[in-house]
């Protein structure tokens, strides 16, 4: 298994614009990619601008494909106009 969490941290006020976004951008992969088993996002009214999405693979190359599709192209363009930053930490391991 591979996870992948993101500290997303969005600009100001962007964070009612963030839910169809994700959710846009989960449906597809669940859908239909090999290897993609989940995808959840965190969020806190405190602090309101950071989403905290954690995604579920089989594996590291099974990731590697979900970076190279279209709709994540498409959801990167988007999203690039209201993440003000971000932190990607992947972990090989996933206890159950």
């Amino acid at each position: 298994m591979n996870a992948v969490v993101v500290e997303i941290h969005l600009t100001p006020g962007a964070r009612a614009d963030f839910p169809a976004l994700v959710r846009e951008n989960a449906a597809t992969p669940l859908q239909t990619e090999t290897g993609f088993y989940r995808f959840d996002v965190a969020t806190d009214p405190s602090p309101p601008d950071e989403v905290l999405p954690d995604e579920l693979y089989s594996d590291a190359a099974a990731f590697d494909a979900c970076l190279a599709t279209a709709h994540f192209a498409s959801f990167g363009t988007a999203a690039s106009k209201v993440i003000a930053g971000k932190l990607k930490k992947t972990h090989a391991r996933v206890l159950q």
